[in-house]
């Protein structure tokens, strides 16, 4: 399971996020609150109700993989297969590729983005320096789901609430959180080893194809996937923003072909913009050309475009109006110390620990209150693991090395351990499943503050290198 270490490396990103001002002020924790309750319990917080939808799961599954080790005709069901899509680039550009794992059990769907990092200059583009940046900067490999298989909601078990869907993973190699679309040049500030240019400068050309990746793959998905009665979209740290950025894009592309939508964002929150997040805003935005992406979406959205340009976290509550009937939610650790780190450290040089959280929090209270508003909008907030710097509640727990080394029989037998909140009895595989079923009430989970939970000295110091 070598996925277990790399994946400690590259699974945070940078985006949408309010750099607002560090507050250590933390109001008590709030009760779950009922997603689905009436207009009329004004005690619940006035929200409209939230009307289920009914998938039609009378269709039989459609034969695109066989169990039959005889028949060659179609591909093995349960195993992964990669697909290259003409245009597609990562940035360097090699081919750009992506995999699906066909079921002959139902015609349910997962899409799940990758996670890993973010860049917008040299330093976090080129890897040199030490400075945080984009995972796969040399391409996608073709025996990229050994790593990645062992995501939970990838897995053929029965610890998977999702085991019997059909699954498709979204590669990431363009460092723009599968949403970019510009080739930049990023020159050094001054001289590295190995620099070639002026004075000792080294330049790389880097291709943000994130957008035009992901819109081809929407046009396969169309394609393949004709009837699909419950579709689930994921992904953590860069794949969990790409997932809420593009969730419009794929509801649009799909079309018809889906009944009954799901979204569950872990730890890539799409922050509001009204705070200090402006600066990293528009580095993003002119790095990776977002503008003309978002101008796409005009007349798409109940929002207006300039006002969502201003202000990214609008995003949350556009897609909710958009498509009231499904059920979308985000997950994140209160005491997240990694895509936090992309999110504040370089833009708040010498920031502390402490400091770090108290920007975290300040923007996940502004962006609880959105979601508390809509019906369809609920999160669940456990406060902190060790694990992976308290980052990405779905995935196993794969401690923090080399300090944690990943204990393998624990992360293959018990992948949601950590994710529970215990004053609740609930853990984010029992969220997963409430939140795909229609028959249940969408609930909001926040957990208490909880003291004597936080890293050791070694492991801040570990998690904070790279700002």
């Amino acid at each position: 399971m070598t996925w277990l270490a790399h994946f400690i490396v590259v699974s945070s990103a940078s985006v949408v996020v309010s750099l607002a001002a560090c507050t250590s002020a933390k109001p008590s924790a709030a009760p779950p609150k009922d997603a689905a309750a009436s207009q009329a319990a004004p005690s619940d917080g006035g929200k409209p109700t939230l009307v289920p939808c009914t998938a039609d799961e009378s269709a039989p599954p459609a034969s695109r993989c066989t169990s039959d080790p005889n028949d060659m005709t179609l591909p093995a069901c349960g195993t992964w297969l990669k697909v290259e899509l003409p245009g597609t680039v990562c940035s360097d550009g090699s081919q750009f590729k992506f995999f699906v794992n066909y079921s002959n059990s139902s015609n349910d769907l997962v899409v799940d983005f990758e996670p890993g990092g973010a860049c917008w200059d040299y330093p976090s583009c080129s890897g040199n320096g030490g400075v945080r940046g984009a995972a796969n900067p040399h391409g996608i490999p073709d025996d990229h789901m050994s790593n990645y298989q062992y995501l939970n909601h990838l897995r053929r078990t029965d610890d998977n609430p999702l085991k019997d869907y059909n699954m498709v993973f979204i590669s990431y190699c363009t460092g723009d959180v599968h949403t970019g679309d510009n080739v930049v040049t990023y020159t050094s500030d001054g001289p590295v080893e190995g620099g070639t240019g002026d004075g000792g400068t080294d330049s790389i050309v880097y291709r943000h194809n994130g957008h035009k990746n992901t819109m081809a793959v929407i046009d396969w998905l169309h394609t393949t996937f004709a009837t699909v009665p419950r579709m689930f979209v994921t992904g953590c740290s860069a794949g969990g923003i790409g997932a809420i950025i593009n969730y419009a894009f794929i509801r649009q592309g799909m079309g018809n072909n889906v009944q009954c939508s799901y979204l569950l964002d872990d730890s890539g929150p799409a922050f509001h913009s009204d705070g200090p997040s402006k600066q990293l805003h528009e580095t993003i935005r002119a790095a990776w050309n977002v503008d003309p992406i978002l101008d796409s979406l005009a007349g798409q959205l109940p929002v207006t475009i300039a006002d969502l340009k201003n202000d990214f976290g609008l995003i949350n509550q556009a897609v909710a109006r958009k498509y009231p009937h499904d059920r979308l939610a985000l997950t994140a650790y209160r005491m997240d110390l990694n895509y936090s780190l992309y999110s504040y450290q370089r833009f708040f040089p010498g920031s502390t620990e402490a400091q770090i959280h108290a920007m975290w929090w300040q923007d996940l209270q502004e962006l609880m209150r959105t979601y508390d508003a809509e019906a369809n909008l609920a999160y669940y907030l456990p406060y902190f693991r060790s694990d992976n710097c308290s980052h990405c509640v779905s995935i196993p727990p794969i401690g923090n090395a080399p300090l944690e080394p990943t204990d393998q029989t624990k992360a293959l037998t018990m992948p949601w351990l950590g994710s529970e909140i215990q004053q609740d009895m609930i853990d984010l595989k029992q969220f997963t499943t409430d939140l795909v079923d229609d028959t249940k009430p969408l609930k909001s989970y926040l957990e208490d503050v909880r003291p004597a939970a936080s890293f050791t000295p070694a492991e801040s110091a570990a998690c904070m290198m790279g700002g």
